[in-house]
């Protein structure tokens, strides 16, 4: 069984609430979708605090960063997610960034 939820990229927050928080996207997950997608979010969130202590090391340039190029991955893997859960409106809105290759 599906339930609505509601995304906010920026804080990685998942709601069953529209107007408790501010949200991005509307999609219907089931339990075991909404795990994998907080899996996705609760990975980036790491890989954002090992970006923070990388930032500090002035010796590394960011295009020889793998901690970035794992948060892009992971974030491109969210945003596919929520392409496959979305609703018209996020589907749309993630159509038009042109950030995923195969659509």
């Amino acid at each position: 069984m599906k339930k609505t939820y509601y995304i906010d990229i920026g804080s990685g927050e998942i709601s069953q609430s529209r107007s408790s928080s501010a949200w991005n996207y509307k999609i219907s997950a089931s339990d075991e979708e909404i795990i994998r997608l907080r899996e996705k979010f609760e990975q980036n969130y790491s890989t954002d605090w090992q970006n923070f202590f990388r930032a500090h090391v002035p010796y590394v340039q960011y295009h020889y960063d793998r901690e970035n190029d794992a948060q892009d991955k992971t974030l491109l893997e969210i945003y596919k997610t929520i392409h496959e859960l979305g609703d018209a409106d996020a589907k749309k809105h993630i159509e038009t960034m042109g950030i995923l290759p195969d659509l």
